[in-house]
């Protein structure tokens, strides 16, 4: 009974432990003056986490705190600032990582700057598992979202885990692809974790957590989206994937940062050529030009995964039988079925890449087919998902 009970006060003083530990992290990142290196920095000649509510102002100063920060920790500003974050994180429904839990993403971690402190809504554990991150502009061409959204749900199938930024364009179709797959995916964000930028993606942020995905930031709650935050934001992106996918990018651009933080991470890089007339198609093709793998398919991606990530994911899909997605299997840039004529005369006369104005179709197609022939066929091609309308009667290629 003793020895039970002494295991017991351990564990419990152990779980202690790494409480005062986690709101240690806290208390200095939250302190004026203090960022994640700085941070990192004081944890190291600290030594041990706990100790920093019980050292003189003298030793803070000594671990390189600016006077004014190591003032405010001396003082009890920085615990009490960390004690009211933690209580309103729980209240919000999240959680607070820090290097000293397990369940900190271990990629992470190999990073020249990882964060000091991750604020979570969601699953904590999908945090370890192989991801590739989904990245682009927030201006995409028809092209581009499907491109995003067809290679997001084809790799989530496969049980990879899909990061973007939740930012418009690219990286909402690389969520959303994920989600219709029935898969899982991980949202990195440039504001505290309750405040959804851009607002009208809080339904997408809502079925990311119900779905059992994962809501990722490095910031406090009620931070605002800063434009410095983003391109900050893109390391843990990157950080966090064993390889980062680059769908349409100009030539200035935040996508443009991620590709180069995954480069500096030792990541492999990822890129669906695009249309030399299109701005958006600068980012990735002088990422290929540069040695990034052409991608227009997800076994481009798949087959040049780390082989013990491939082996992992692997069994899984033999001992799960795998997933399937709505649309019912892989899709493929190259893929067809047949068509009735009318669909397939239809259908040649679209593309991916550029919108077609529902006027200027029947006037192509006005030797070869009747406006009631046209109407069918797109609302058949609709149907079957392999044309998308667009505002103002406009009609892309789907994929």
């Amino acid at each position: 009974m003793r020895g039970n009970r002494g295991q017991e006060e351990n564990g419990v003083g152990l779980e202690r432990k790494n409480e005062v530990a986690r709101l240690a992290w806290l208390a200095l990142i939250l302190t004026p003056g203090m960022g994640a290196t700085r941070t990192w920095k004081a944890m190291r000649k600290l030594e041990a986490a706990e100790r920093l509510f019980e050292t003189s102002l003298t030793e803070l100063e000594g671990l390189g705190m600016p006077a004014q920060s190591a003032q405010f920790c001396f003082e009890g500003k920085a615990r009490a600032a960390a004690l009211d974050e933690m209580r309103r994180v729980v209240e919000a429904g999240g959680e607070i990582l820090t290097p000293e839990d397990e369940v900190y993403p271990e990629r992470l971690r190999e990073i020249y700057d990882p964060p000091a402190v991750l604020w979570i809504r969601g699953n904590v554990e999908l945090l370890a598992r192989p991801g590739i991150a989904v990245v682009g502009t927030r201006h995409p061409s028809p092209y581009g979202s499907g491109m995003a959204e067809m290679l997001s749900r084809d790799l989530a199938n496969r049980r990879l885990v899909i990061l973007s930024g939740m930012a418009r364009g690219v990286d909402t179709a690389a969520h959303k692809g994920a989600l219709d797959a029935g898969g899982k995916t991980v949202a990195v964000w440039g504001t505290g974790i309750d405040v959804i930028y851009p607002k009208e993606n809080k339904k997408l942020a809502e079925n990311i957590i119900a779905s059992g995905g994962t809501i990722v930031s490095e910031y406090p709650l009620g931070t605002f989206p800063a434009p410095q935050n983003f391109p900050i934001r893109n390391r843990i992106l990157s950080g966090m994937s064993v390889g980062v996918l680059v769908i349409e990018a100009a030539e200035y651009s935040g996508t443009r940062i991620t590709a180069r933080c995954a480069m500096d991470q030792n990541r492999d890089v990822y890129a669906v050529p695009g249309n030399v007339t299109n701005k958006n198609a600068w980012g990735p093709n002088t990422l290929i030009k540069q040695g990034a793998k052409l991608t227009a398919t997800w076994e481009d991606v798949w087959e040049d995964l780390p082989s013990h990530v491939r082996l992992q994911l692997e069994e899984e899909i033999g001992v799960n039988g795998g997933s399937e997605s709505k649309g019912g299997g892989s899709a493929s840039l190259f893929s067809e079925t047949p068509l009735p004529e009318h669909e397939r005369i239809v259908l040649e006369k679209l593309r991916h890449d550029e919108a077609t104005q529902l006027d200027d179709l029947m006037e192509r197609l006005e030797a070869e087919l009747g406006s009631a022939e046209v109407f069918t066929a797109l609302f058949e091609l609709e149907i079957a998902g392999r044309v998308k309308q667009l505002p103002g009667k406009n009609y892309v290629r789907a994929f």
